[in-house]
């Protein structure tokens, strides 16, 4: 034993001896760290986790985590990158990804330069960087509900209010009439936030849709903030149209990018906020300098992944395809579910004729096995401001290749038939 260690270990024995930690009071945690929302889509995980311990298989359909392959010839190149040491990168991100993504872009006929675009530690970090850096603590973001749950979350941090305007799942969930979003709007409404293709109700906004909120957004002098994750990803030839390509809204929009979905590779934790407002790219900028730099080695992956995308995201695409529709078909086929076909995504959002959604998900995890396996799924309430919705609702994500997604599918088919909570009277009459 050195000196230093034997000195160290003395000093820490007087300590105890002189201490009783019994009449000590306790450090505790901030209020807001109590107050912060769960996550709907993982706060179930150590339910699954205990589920295959004791042997069942987990279908994991509560989470958009791709069983898609990440280009494989773009990691092959990451491999071979000659690194030597790992730097800081420009807080706004390296110059050569940002106008790799300026050529991205093009191919939407959406004319960028680098400096409308900075580079994030994932699509979260562009969500809360847009809140600090254009709302205000107290300030109000009108969102469709249902809407992707960490919204909640990031608006919570920042301190700000979330608005919701209510979607019915019976019109698949298409917007609002524009005087449903003006009858929302007050004197601390900052923004309007869509997500297009939407997480988690799998919807895709029709050119109308968006002019419409166009119109609205200028009128009232708003942002118009997009989440655009999922722009690859639309079906039966739904046209999308980027918040970027609308016309007047150079000084209004934002859009939220990643690559965690389009090329599936979440851990990347490589996104980006583009807009042509040099004022919110400044003040973005700002808290950029503050957490120092993006993810480099996720940078350099993403640069090569944008050099191998146009025949690997088409193959994606027709999967993702074909996975939607033997998830609505399947849906179709079960007794009072109610159900849709999503228009983009990989996302669907169905109401079950069972009185908690909530309740069924954990059932599913620590009670019920069909030939040895389970579904994960996420209970739709978290996916809602407004209180009492989504009670009998569920989000499925059809990230599971065709053959684990009809295993699936088969689980809970079986599952709703033996549920005790099942509305028995509700699944007679389907209702589509």
């Amino acid at each position: 034993m050195t000196k230093a260690v034997y000195l160290c270990r003395l000093t820490k024995n007087v300590v105890e001896e002189k201490i009783d930690h019994r009449n000590l009071p306790m450090p505790t945690v901030s209020h807001r760290s109590h107050t912060v929302p769960l996550s709907p889509f993982r706060k179930l995980i150590p339910l699954a986790d205990a589920a295959k311990v004791r042997g069942r298989k987990v279908y994991h359909l509560n989470i958009g985590q791709p069983d898609i392959l990440t280009p494989p010839l773009a990691l092959k190149k990451f491999r071979e990158v000659p690194l030597e040491i790992l730097a800081y990168s420009p807080a706004e991100g390296n110059l050569s990804y940002r106008q790799a993504l300026v050529d991205y872009y093009l191919r939407y006929d959406i004319d960028l330069v680098t400096e409308n675009i900075i580079v994030t530690t994932g699509g979260s970090e562009a969500i809360l960087f847009f809140m600090l850096a254009c709302l205000d603590p107290g300030d109000e973001i009108i969102v469709p509900e249902p809407f992707y749950a960490n919204y909640n979350g990031f608006a919570h941090i920042a301190d700000i209010r979330v608005i919701p305007i209510t979607c019915e799942i019976e019109d698949g969930f298409s917007l609002p009439s524009m005087a449903a979003f003006a009858a929302k709007i007050t004197p601390r409404t900052k923004a309007i936030f869509i997500t297009n293709p939407n997480n988690p109700t799998g919807c895709s906004y029709s050119p109308a849709e968006l002019y419409a909120l166009t119109e609205l957004v200028v009128q009232h002098d708003l942002f118009l903030c997009a989440d655009e994750v999922y722009r690859e990803f639309c079906y039966d030839g739904n046209l999308f149209l980027s918040a970027l390509s609308l016309p007047g809204l150079a000084e209004h929009a934002v859009v939220i990018d990643s690559v965690s979905k389009r090329y599936s590779a979440c851990g990347a934790r490589v996104g980006a906020l583009v807009t042509r407002n040099t004022q919110v790219t400044d003040a973005i900028s700002r808290y950029a300098k503050l957490r120092l730099s993006p993810p480099g080695l996720g940078q350099i992956l993403s640069e090569f992944m944008l050099e191998e995308d146009t025949a690997y995201l088409s193959g994606v695409k027709d999967a993702y395809e074909k996975r939607r529709d033997l998830v609505y078909q399947r849906l179709q086929a079960m007794p009072g579910v109610t159900s849709y076909l999503p228009g983009g995504a990989f996302y669907c959002f169905a109401r079950f004729p069972i009185h908690s959604a909530e309740d069924f998900c954990r059932w599913l995890l620590e009670e019920f096995s069909y030939q040895g396996a389970t579904v994960m799924l996420s209970p739709g309430q978290g996916f809602y401001a407004t209180p009492g919705l989504g009670v009998d609702e569920v989000r499925i994500a059809y990230v599971l290749n065709e053959q684990d997604l009809g295993a699936a599918m088969d689980c809970l088919e079986v599952a709703l038939a033996t549920y005790p909570g099942v509305k028995r009277a509700a699944a007679e009459t389907v209702s589509r």
